[in-house]
Protein backbone atom coordinates (compact mmCIF):
# COMPACT_ATOMS: atom_id res chain seq x y z
CA UNK A 1 0.00 0.00 0.00
CA UNK A 2 1.56 3.35 -1.00
CA UNK A 3 2.41 5.81 1.74
CA UNK A 4 0.29 8.97 1.85
CA UNK A 5 2.01 12.08 3.15
CA UNK A 6 -0.82 14.38 4.18
CA UNK A 7 1.63 17.23 4.79
CA UNK A 8 2.07 17.46 1.02
CA UNK A 9 -1.66 17.92 0.50
CA UNK A 10 -2.46 21.37 -0.82
CA UNK A 11 -5.76 22.88 -1.93
CA UNK A 12 -5.54 25.21 -4.94
CA UNK A 13 -5.40 28.71 -3.43
CA UNK A 14 -4.23 30.96 -6.27
CA UNK A 15 -6.29 33.87 -7.65
CA UNK A 16 -7.52 31.81 -10.59
CA UNK A 17 -8.48 28.94 -8.30
CA UNK A 18 -10.44 31.37 -6.10
CA UNK A 19 -12.32 32.76 -9.08
CA UNK A 20 -13.00 29.29 -10.46
CA UNK A 21 -14.28 27.99 -7.12
CA UNK A 22 -16.44 31.07 -6.54
CA UNK A 23 -17.88 30.80 -10.06
CA UNK A 24 -18.74 27.12 -9.73
CA UNK A 25 -20.39 27.57 -6.32
CA UNK A 26 -22.32 30.59 -7.57
CA UNK A 27 -23.67 28.69 -10.59
CA UNK A 28 -24.75 25.76 -8.40
CA UNK A 29 -26.38 28.15 -5.93
CA UNK A 30 -28.23 29.85 -8.80
CA UNK A 31 -29.50 26.50 -10.06
CA UNK A 32 -30.73 25.57 -6.56
CA UNK A 33 -32.44 28.92 -6.09
CA UNK A 34 -33.97 28.64 -9.55
CA UNK A 35 -35.48 25.30 -8.62
CA UNK A 36 -36.88 26.83 -5.44
CA UNK A 37 -38.44 29.68 -7.42
CA UNK A 38 -39.95 27.21 -9.90
CA UNK A 39 -41.69 25.26 -7.16
CA UNK A 40 -42.88 28.34 -5.24
CA UNK A 41 -43.60 31.56 -7.17
CA UNK A 42 -44.45 33.39 -3.96
CA UNK A 43 -40.81 33.10 -2.78
CA UNK A 44 -39.47 35.55 -5.41
CA UNK A 45 -38.28 38.14 -2.87
CA UNK A 46 -36.61 35.47 -0.71
CA UNK A 47 -34.89 33.91 -3.73
CA UNK A 48 -33.58 37.30 -4.91
CA UNK A 49 -32.27 38.09 -1.42
CA UNK A 50 -30.60 34.70 -1.11
CA UNK A 51 -29.11 35.04 -4.58
CA UNK A 52 -27.53 38.44 -3.87
CA UNK A 53 -26.20 37.14 -0.57
CA UNK A 54 -24.60 34.18 -2.36
CA UNK A 55 -23.06 36.58 -4.89
CA UNK A 56 -21.57 38.69 -2.07
CA UNK A 57 -20.10 35.65 -0.32
CA UNK A 58 -18.54 34.26 -3.51
CA UNK A 59 -17.23 37.67 -4.60
CA UNK A 60 -15.45 38.10 -1.25
CA UNK A 61 -13.29 34.97 -1.61
CA UNK A 62 -10.81 36.42 -4.18
CA UNK A 63 -10.22 39.37 -1.80
CA UNK A 64 -8.89 37.17 1.02
CA UNK A 65 -5.23 38.03 0.27
CA UNK A 66 -5.72 41.67 1.23
CA UNK A 67 -7.96 41.08 4.25
CA UNK A 68 -7.80 37.36 5.09
CA UNK A 69 -9.43 37.50 8.54
CA UNK A 70 -12.13 40.01 7.53
CA UNK A 71 -13.00 38.00 4.42
CA UNK A 72 -13.09 34.80 6.45
CA UNK A 73 -15.55 36.23 8.98
CA UNK A 74 -17.66 37.73 6.21
CA UNK A 75 -17.98 34.40 4.39
CA UNK A 76 -18.85 32.59 7.64
CA UNK A 77 -21.52 35.09 8.71
CA UNK A 78 -22.84 35.56 5.17
CA UNK A 79 -23.18 31.81 4.64
CA UNK A 80 -24.98 31.45 7.98
CA UNK A 81 -27.50 34.16 7.05
CA UNK A 82 -27.93 32.58 3.63
CA UNK A 83 -28.96 29.24 5.11
CA UNK A 84 -31.38 31.00 7.44
CA UNK A 85 -33.12 32.72 4.50
CA UNK A 86 -32.98 29.89 1.94
CA UNK A 87 -34.74 26.56 2.11
CA UNK A 88 -32.43 24.83 -0.39
CA UNK A 89 -29.21 23.00 0.33
CA UNK A 90 -26.73 24.84 -1.93
CA UNK A 91 -22.95 24.29 -1.80
CA UNK A 92 -22.26 27.83 -0.53
CA UNK A 93 -20.64 26.38 2.63
CA UNK A 94 -17.62 25.48 0.45
CA UNK A 95 -16.63 29.18 0.35
CA UNK A 96 -16.02 29.66 4.11
CA UNK A 97 -14.33 26.24 4.24
CA UNK A 98 -11.88 27.39 1.53
CA UNK A 99 -11.32 30.63 3.47
CA UNK A 100 -10.61 28.64 6.65
CA UNK A 101 -8.03 26.48 4.90
CA UNK A 102 -6.30 29.54 3.46
CA UNK A 103 -6.16 31.17 6.89
CA UNK A 104 -4.73 28.05 8.53
CA UNK A 105 -2.20 27.63 5.71
CA UNK A 106 -0.97 31.16 6.41
CA UNK A 107 -0.53 30.45 10.11
CA UNK A 108 -3.70 32.20 11.33
CA UNK A 109 -4.72 29.16 13.33
CA UNK A 110 -6.59 30.96 16.10
CA UNK A 111 -8.77 32.90 13.67
CA UNK A 112 -9.57 29.80 11.61
CA UNK A 113 -10.43 27.75 14.73
CA UNK A 114 -12.70 30.54 16.01
CA UNK A 115 -14.54 30.71 12.67
CA UNK A 116 -14.92 26.95 12.56
CA UNK A 117 -16.34 26.99 16.10
CA UNK A 118 -18.87 29.68 15.14
CA UNK A 119 -19.99 27.59 12.14
CA UNK A 120 -20.46 24.48 14.28
CA UNK A 121 -22.30 26.44 16.99
CA UNK A 122 -24.56 28.05 14.41
CA UNK A 123 -25.51 24.75 12.82
CA UNK A 124 -25.92 23.14 16.22
CA UNK A 125 -28.23 25.95 17.30
CA UNK A 126 -30.35 25.26 14.23
CA UNK A 127 -30.66 21.62 15.28
CA UNK A 128 -31.69 22.56 18.82
CA UNK A 129 -34.20 25.09 17.50
CA UNK A 130 -35.83 22.31 15.49
CA UNK A 131 -35.65 23.95 12.07
CA UNK A 132 -35.87 20.57 10.39
CA UNK A 133 -33.28 21.50 7.80
CA UNK A 134 -30.34 19.87 9.62
CA UNK A 135 -29.86 17.16 12.18
CA UNK A 136 -27.20 15.88 14.54
CA UNK A 137 -25.54 13.84 11.79
CA UNK A 138 -25.07 16.97 9.70
CA UNK A 139 -23.48 18.76 12.65
CA UNK A 140 -21.13 15.83 13.26
CA UNK A 141 -20.10 15.67 9.59
CA UNK A 142 -19.59 19.42 9.37
CA UNK A 143 -17.43 19.35 12.49
CA UNK A 144 -15.28 16.58 11.02
CA UNK A 145 -14.83 18.48 7.77
CA UNK A 146 -13.86 21.70 9.51
CA UNK A 147 -11.37 19.98 11.80
CA UNK A 148 -9.80 18.22 8.82
CA UNK A 149 -9.58 21.43 6.79
CA UNK A 150 -7.99 23.43 9.61
CA UNK A 151 -5.57 20.57 10.36
CA UNK A 152 -4.50 20.31 6.71
CA UNK A 153 -4.02 24.05 6.52
CA UNK A 154 -1.91 24.13 9.68
CA UNK A 155 0.22 21.23 8.41
CA UNK A 156 0.70 23.08 5.15
CA UNK A 157 1.83 26.14 7.11
CA UNK A 158 4.23 24.01 9.16
CA UNK A 159 5.73 22.46 6.06
CA UNK A 160 6.24 25.85 4.39
CA UNK A 161 7.77 27.26 7.58
CA UNK A 162 10.12 24.25 7.82
CA UNK A 163 11.17 24.67 4.19
CA UNK A 164 11.86 28.37 4.74
CA UNK A 165 13.88 27.64 7.87
CA UNK A 166 15.84 24.97 6.03
CA UNK A 167 16.54 27.42 3.21
CA UNK A 168 17.77 30.01 5.73
CA UNK A 169 20.01 27.38 7.33
CA UNK A 170 21.48 26.41 3.96
CA UNK A 171 22.09 30.09 3.18
CA UNK A 172 23.83 30.56 6.54
CA UNK A 173 26.02 27.52 5.97
CA UNK A 174 26.92 28.77 2.51
CA UNK A 175 27.88 32.19 3.90
CA UNK A 176 30.09 30.51 6.49
CA UNK A 177 31.69 28.36 3.81
CA UNK A 178 32.39 31.40 1.65
CA UNK A 179 33.75 33.27 4.67
CA UNK A 180 36.17 30.39 5.34
CA UNK A 181 37.22 30.39 1.68
CA UNK A 182 37.84 34.13 1.75
CA UNK A 183 39.81 33.85 4.98
CA UNK A 184 41.99 31.10 3.55
CA UNK A 185 42.58 32.85 0.23
CA UNK A 186 43.23 36.34 1.57
CA UNK A 187 45.02 35.24 4.76
CA UNK A 188 47.46 32.94 2.98
CA UNK A 189 48.41 35.27 0.15
CA UNK A 190 48.53 38.43 2.22
CA UNK A 191 50.77 36.72 4.77
CA UNK A 192 53.13 35.62 2.04
CA UNK A 193 53.13 39.11 0.51
CA UNK A 194 53.85 40.66 3.90
CA UNK A 195 56.85 38.41 4.50
CA UNK A 196 58.20 38.95 0.99
CA UNK A 197 57.68 42.73 1.18
CA UNK A 198 59.57 42.85 4.48
CA UNK A 199 62.39 40.87 2.93
CA UNK A 200 62.50 43.14 -0.11
CA UNK A 201 62.70 46.28 2.03
CA UNK A 202 65.46 44.76 4.13
CA UNK A 203 67.54 43.75 1.12
CA UNK A 204 66.72 46.66 -1.19
CA UNK A 205 70.08 48.43 -0.67
CA UNK A 206 72.28 45.57 0.55
CA UNK A 207 71.27 42.93 -1.99
CA UNK A 208 69.20 44.39 -4.89
CA UNK A 209 69.14 41.03 -6.69
CA UNK A 210 67.47 39.25 -3.77
CA UNK A 211 65.12 42.20 -3.33
CA UNK A 212 64.06 41.86 -6.97
CA UNK A 213 63.34 38.17 -6.41
CA UNK A 214 61.13 39.06 -3.43
CA UNK A 215 59.25 41.65 -5.47
CA UNK A 216 58.72 39.10 -8.23
CA UNK A 217 57.34 36.69 -5.64
CA UNK A 218 55.00 39.43 -4.39
CA UNK A 219 53.72 39.92 -7.91
CA UNK A 220 53.10 36.19 -8.33
CA UNK A 221 51.41 35.83 -4.92
CA UNK A 222 49.14 38.81 -5.49
CA UNK A 223 48.17 37.49 -8.91
CA UNK A 224 47.34 34.07 -7.45
CA UNK A 225 45.43 35.68 -4.58
CA UNK A 226 43.33 37.80 -6.91
CA UNK A 227 42.55 34.79 -9.10
CA UNK A 228 41.33 32.72 -6.14
CA UNK A 229 39.44 35.70 -4.71
CA UNK A 230 37.59 36.20 -7.98
CA UNK A 231 36.77 32.49 -8.14
CA UNK A 232 35.42 32.51 -4.59
CA UNK A 233 33.38 35.68 -5.00
CA UNK A 234 32.07 34.30 -8.27
CA UNK A 235 29.99 31.84 -6.26
CA UNK A 236 27.90 34.78 -5.04
CA UNK A 237 27.09 35.80 -8.60
CA UNK A 238 26.26 32.37 -9.99
CA UNK A 239 22.49 32.68 -10.00
CA UNK A 240 21.73 32.91 -13.70
CA UNK A 241 25.29 32.62 -14.96
CA UNK A 242 26.96 29.62 -16.47
CA UNK A 243 28.67 27.13 -14.20
CA UNK A 244 32.39 27.97 -13.88
CA UNK A 245 34.78 25.65 -15.69
CA UNK A 246 37.76 26.24 -13.39
CA UNK A 247 38.26 23.35 -10.95
CA UNK A 248 38.09 23.89 -7.21
CA UNK A 249 41.41 23.96 -5.34
CA UNK A 250 42.64 20.53 -4.32
CA UNK A 251 45.76 18.57 -3.49
CA UNK A 252 46.64 18.45 -7.18
CA UNK A 253 47.57 22.13 -6.73
CA UNK A 254 49.66 21.62 -3.60
CA UNK A 255 52.81 22.48 -5.58
CA UNK A 256 51.51 26.05 -5.84
CA UNK A 257 51.40 26.24 -2.05
CA UNK A 258 54.90 24.82 -1.79
CA UNK A 259 56.22 27.36 -4.31
CA UNK A 260 54.51 30.24 -2.53
CA UNK A 261 55.90 29.15 0.84
CA UNK A 262 59.37 28.67 -0.67
CA UNK A 263 59.35 32.23 -1.98
CA UNK A 264 58.65 33.34 1.62
CA UNK A 265 61.75 31.47 2.81
CA UNK A 266 60.11 28.26 4.03
CA UNK A 267 61.49 24.90 2.91
CA UNK A 268 58.55 22.47 2.43
CA UNK A 269 58.82 18.72 1.89
CA UNK A 270 55.83 16.59 0.84
CA UNK A 271 55.58 12.91 1.89
CA UNK A 272 52.78 10.77 0.46
CA UNK A 273 51.57 7.24 1.11
CA UNK A 274 48.47 5.12 0.69
CA UNK A 275 46.30 4.13 -2.23
CA UNK A 276 46.31 5.76 -5.64
CA UNK A 277 42.82 7.02 -6.35
CA UNK A 278 41.08 10.39 -6.51
CA UNK A 279 39.63 11.96 -3.38
CA UNK A 280 36.05 13.15 -2.91
CA UNK A 281 35.70 16.80 -3.88
CA UNK A 282 34.86 18.02 -0.37
CA UNK A 283 37.77 16.13 1.21
CA UNK A 284 40.18 17.30 -1.47
CA UNK A 285 39.20 20.95 -0.96
CA UNK A 286 39.32 20.69 2.84
CA UNK A 287 42.75 19.06 2.77
CA UNK A 288 44.08 21.76 0.44
CA UNK A 289 42.76 24.54 2.68
CA UNK A 290 44.14 22.91 5.85
CA UNK A 291 47.60 22.59 4.30
CA UNK A 292 47.32 26.17 3.01
CA UNK A 293 46.38 27.57 6.43
CA UNK A 294 49.08 25.50 8.17
CA UNK A 295 51.78 26.81 5.85
CA UNK A 296 50.46 30.34 6.32
CA UNK A 297 50.73 29.98 10.09
CA UNK A 298 54.23 28.55 9.76
CA UNK A 299 55.34 31.59 7.75
CA UNK A 300 53.41 34.18 9.73
CA UNK A 301 53.65 32.98 13.34
CA UNK A 302 56.07 30.12 13.80
CA UNK A 303 59.27 31.51 12.34
CA UNK A 304 59.97 28.04 10.92
CA UNK A 305 62.61 27.27 8.30
CA UNK A 306 61.53 23.71 7.46
CA UNK A 307 58.08 22.11 7.20
CA UNK A 308 57.02 18.55 6.40
CA UNK A 309 53.56 17.81 4.96
CA UNK A 310 52.54 14.15 5.25
CA UNK A 311 49.52 12.82 3.34
CA UNK A 312 48.13 9.29 3.68
CA UNK A 313 45.19 8.23 1.53
CA UNK A 314 43.41 5.26 3.11
CA UNK A 315 40.39 3.37 1.82
CA UNK A 316 37.93 5.47 3.82
CA UNK A 317 39.85 8.45 5.14
CA UNK A 318 42.62 10.88 4.41
CA UNK A 319 45.06 11.67 7.20
CA UNK A 320 47.45 14.57 6.97
CA UNK A 321 49.93 16.36 9.17
CA UNK A 322 51.89 19.57 8.77
CA UNK A 323 54.90 19.83 11.09
CA UNK A 324 57.32 22.76 11.27
CA UNK A 325 60.44 23.48 13.32
CA UNK A 326 59.59 27.04 14.29
CA UNK A 327 60.00 28.40 17.83
CA UNK A 328 56.83 30.52 17.74
CA UNK A 329 54.25 27.75 18.09
CA UNK A 330 52.45 29.51 20.98
CA UNK A 331 51.73 32.52 18.80
CA UNK A 332 49.90 30.33 16.28
CA UNK A 333 47.61 29.00 19.03
CA UNK A 334 47.02 32.25 20.93
CA UNK A 335 47.30 34.68 18.10
CA UNK A 336 43.58 35.57 18.26
CA UNK A 337 42.86 34.68 14.63
CA UNK A 338 40.29 32.29 13.20
CA UNK A 339 42.63 30.14 11.11
CA UNK A 340 42.85 27.13 13.43
CA UNK A 341 39.14 27.38 14.29
CA UNK A 342 38.34 27.40 10.57
CA UNK A 343 40.48 24.30 9.98
CA UNK A 344 38.71 22.47 12.81
CA UNK A 345 35.34 23.48 11.39
CA UNK A 346 36.29 22.10 7.99
CA UNK A 347 37.28 18.77 9.53
CA UNK A 348 34.11 18.59 11.66
CA UNK A 349 31.95 19.33 8.62
CA UNK A 350 33.26 16.10 7.08
CA UNK A 351 32.90 14.11 10.30
CA UNK A 352 36.62 14.23 10.97
CA UNK A 353 38.94 15.68 13.57
CA UNK A 354 41.80 18.17 13.65
CA UNK A 355 44.38 19.02 16.31
CA UNK A 356 46.85 21.89 16.30
CA UNK A 357 49.46 21.96 19.05
CA UNK A 358 53.15 22.33 19.77
CA UNK A 359 55.16 19.27 18.77
CA UNK A 360 56.86 17.01 21.34
CA UNK A 361 60.24 17.69 19.74
CA UNK A 362 59.59 21.39 19.21
CA UNK A 363 57.88 23.29 16.46
CA UNK A 364 54.17 23.06 15.70
CA UNK A 365 52.06 20.17 14.35
CA UNK A 366 48.65 20.16 12.68
CA UNK A 367 47.06 16.73 12.35
CA UNK A 368 43.77 16.07 10.55
CA UNK A 369 41.64 13.02 9.82
CA UNK A 370 39.08 13.46 7.02
CA UNK A 371 36.81 10.42 6.55
CA UNK A 372 34.71 9.65 3.48
CA UNK A 373 32.53 6.82 2.19
CA UNK A 374 33.34 4.40 -0.60
CA UNK A 375 30.85 6.12 -2.94
CA UNK A 376 31.79 9.68 -3.77
CA UNK A 377 32.21 12.12 -6.61
CA UNK A 378 35.92 12.61 -7.32
CA UNK A 379 37.24 15.79 -8.87
CA UNK A 380 40.30 14.22 -10.41
CA UNK A 381 42.85 15.21 -7.79
CA UNK A 382 44.78 12.25 -6.43
CA UNK A 383 47.01 12.23 -3.40
CA UNK A 384 49.81 10.58 -5.29
CA UNK A 385 50.29 13.27 -7.94
CA UNK A 386 53.91 13.77 -8.83
CA UNK A 387 55.47 16.63 -6.89
CA UNK A 388 58.97 17.78 -7.56
CA UNK A 389 59.10 19.41 -4.15
CA UNK A 390 58.03 16.30 -2.30
CA UNK A 391 59.46 12.92 -1.49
Amino acid sequence: MPHLDVTRFRLPTGPRADLALAGIVLVLAAVAEGQRLGSNRDATASVIGSWFLAVAVCAALPLRRRRPVAVGWFTVVGTGVYYLLSTVDSPLVVIPIAALYALAARGRIQASVAMAAVMVIGVGTGVLAGTGDVNGTAVFMLTGWLVAVVALGSMRHGRVAYAEEEARLRATQERLRIARELHDVIGHNMSMIHVQASSALHRLHKDPGRAQEALTAIKQSSKEGLRELRATLGVLRQVDEEVPTAPSPGLSRINELVSSASRAGLDVRIERSGTRSPLPAAVDLAAYRIVQESLTNAVKHSGARHTVVRLHRGDRELTLSVQDDGPGAARAVHGGGSGIAGMKERARALGGTLSAEPGSAGGFVVRARLPFSDHHEPIGGAVDDQDPAGG
